[in-house]
């Protein structure tokens, strides 16, 4: 009698992994970009409310400037009021509200099975409201980011979907949020893949391009239509100009390590104070206050001042406080643990110090702001493609947009080399989780059994008796384990030395044949045309490091594959790559 044979599922072999799911979760992602666009008008409408109360004691949702306060001296107190209230958000409420936004979203999807909880999705917006509206130096798209991916989270555990199927429809979410802040769905797509997603399958690219385009639509009508700093830009681009780009963006690139090593420094420094860190951001707040007396633009997001440094009207004075004192409250107000995102104050600071640079540079200090920005993005944040598009569709200026992919691609090179996590990853590193921010193909799901696996095995006759089957493992067997087969060389089961002495200790009787002694269990096989990937999948499942391998037609065995041949493989593909790289260095 014949063992049972567990054969892998043979779905047929295509370019792509997608299935009929992929049109329900485009159809959820229609609802979760309405979300996302929802979530940044109430997001932006809180931080206007903030701005109001804290700096004129008013309660109004209209735009208002921290620059046109007339509070003087007690402007220092504003920032350390705001921060204290988020410290107590923070420890009473939820500690994820806390930091940039990005990183924790990269964590849940990573590390937390993209579940992401209501009370973040509450507190975040508000928290960040409360920071940015009291004067805190950050923008709107760390704390979008994380809302907006709250509330795909929050979809998807009310439907219980997979794992896989939450992030698809987190990371919309948070593209959808980010696409209603600043108007940009190529950028915010192009995040969504570079920094969040950490794949490239139908399956999470449609709905999340769904979600932005909902997004898109529905931003005119809940916040603003075209782009968020229109310019257009005068110059002809020629190959001086994309060379100094590149050396721009190198520059810049350089500027993003510096301020990732020092975030970081700032907050060593705070987790060694003898305090609760409810309290760190009220000492963060202080500095930031100290820093809008030197000068109020530093204070809040700073649109008005990127809008000025894009077309060129900044003051000179202006841009060199926007390097040196807002790269410092920043530095020390993210690092004190409160609510802000990175986006916008890197947007500052590489547009500054392009700003600067740009006034002994051809093209003038606008062009170089703009180039500055892309840099220091890429620089920072390892999203190079990300970068290069978000500083074109803010100005509406896609002539310029193989200069800030100059830039973008100078920054990228440098940050890579010299900076081994990028400032939104350290984060998590320092929480003992290494990511690795490279796309490959497995090389398991591009060979196939039949390239690997050892032709013609040794096989036992089922006819062979349980007697005969330990003599043979006490002397000739080279193998751990031998297929069995039956007279047309059929696969029966597979005989393992773990199967001789289970026998010998359960006194298995001798003059039984293998194909009866078998008869009770379930052996695992696959087709020579099955991916690697596929048998290491029912190695996993069956608990069996050996497959053989069968023709499907007339189930005869053709080969066999191991635990150690599948790792073989892999370590081979890794020297390839190493080797290669040795060569060429060489």
């Amino acid at each position: 009698m014949s063992s049972s044979i567990l054969q892998t599922p043979h779905r047929p072999l295509a370019d792509h992994s997608a299935d009929r799911r992929m049109l329900m979760l485009a159809m959820a992602a229609l609802v979760v970009g309405s979300g996302g666009a929802l979530g940044a008008w109430v997001l932006l409408k809180s931080i206007a409310i903030a701005t109001n109360l804290f700096w004129f004691g008013r309660f109004s949702a209209a735009p208002a400037a921290i620059t046109d306060n007339a509070l003087g001296l007690w402007l220092v107190a504003i920032p350390v009021v705001g921060s204290l209230i988020v410290g107590l958000m923070a420890r009473f409420g939820s500690d994820k509200i806390r930091g940039h936004g990005i990183p924790e979203a990269i964590e849940a999807i990573l590390f937390g099975e993209s579940r992401l909880s209501l009370k973040v999705a509450l507190l975040k917006p508000l928290s960040s409201a409360i920071s940015i509206g009291s004067g805190g130096p950050f923008g709107a798209e760390g704390p979008i980011i994380m809302t907006g991916g709250a509330i795909g989270s929050l979809f998807a555990q009310s439907f219980n979907l997979s794992a896989a199927e939450r992030k698809t429809l987190l990371v919309a979410g948070a593209a959808a949020g980010m696409t209603a802040i600043f108007g940009t769905p190529m950028a915010a797509i192009l995040l969504a893949i570079e920094v969040l997603l950490f794949e490239w399958k139908p399956r999470s690219f449609v709905p999340v391009v769904l979600a932005v385009l909902v997004s898109f639509l529905w931003r005119p009508l809940l916040i603003d239509a075209g782009p968020l700093f229109p310019v257009h830009h005068a110059v002809n681009l020629n190959s001086l100009l994309l060379a100094i780009a590149l050396v721009m963006g190198a520059m810049t690139g350089a500027l993003a390590a510096l301020l990732s090593s020092l975030l970081y420094k700032v907050e060593d420094v705070f987790e060694h104070l003898p305090l609760h860190w409810m309290w760190w951001p009220a000492l963060g707040g202080l500095v930031v206050g100290l820093g809008g007396l030197i000068d109020a633009h530093v204070l809040g997001a700073g649109y008005e001042s990127i809008r000025g440094l894009l077309d060129g009207s900044l003051a000179i004075r202006v841009a060199v406080a926007l390097l040196l004192v807002k790269a410092t409250v920043w530095l020390v107000a993210l690092g004190s643990g409160t609510s802000g995102g990175v986006l916008a104050p890197l947007l500052l600071l590489g547009g500054a110090s392009g700003f600067l640079i740009g006034h002994y540079l051809p093209g003038g200090s606008a062009l170089w702001a703009l180039a500055g920005m892309a840099g220091i993005l890429s620089g920072a944040m390892r999203a190079p493609l990300m970068a290069a598009l978000f500083a074109a569709e803010l100005t509406g200026d896609f002539a310029m947009l193989p200069l800030t992919l100059a830039a973008s691609a100078g920054a990228y090179a440098v940050s890579v080399l010299v900076m081994r996590r990028s400032i939104l990853t350290e984060k998590i590193a320092r929480r003992g989780r290494h990511i690795l921010q490279e796309y490959t193909v497995d090389p398991l799901d591009f060979l196939q059994a039949e390239q690997v696996m050892t032709p013609a095995p040794e096989t036992l006759p089922e006819a062979m008796t349980v007697a005969e089957a330990m003599a043979f493992f006490d002397g000739e067997a080279r193998h751990r384990s031998y297929p069995v087969v039956d007279g047309q060389g059929r696969l029966s089961g597979l005989l393992s030395r773990s199967d001789i002495l289970r026998w010998r200790l359960d006194g298995a009787p001798s003059s039984a044949s293998l194909g009866e002694a078998l008869s009770d269990a379930s052996q695992p096989s696959g087709a020579p045309m099955d991916p690697l990937a596929r048998i290491a999948d029912l190695m996993v499942e069956s608990g069996s490091g050996r497959v053989p391998i069968v023709d499907p037609a007339t189930r005869k065995v053709v080969g066999i594959l191991t635990r150690h041949d599948m790792l073989k493989v892999r370590h081979h593909h890794r020297t390839l790559e190493r080797d290669r790289s040795q060569r060429r260095a060489g």
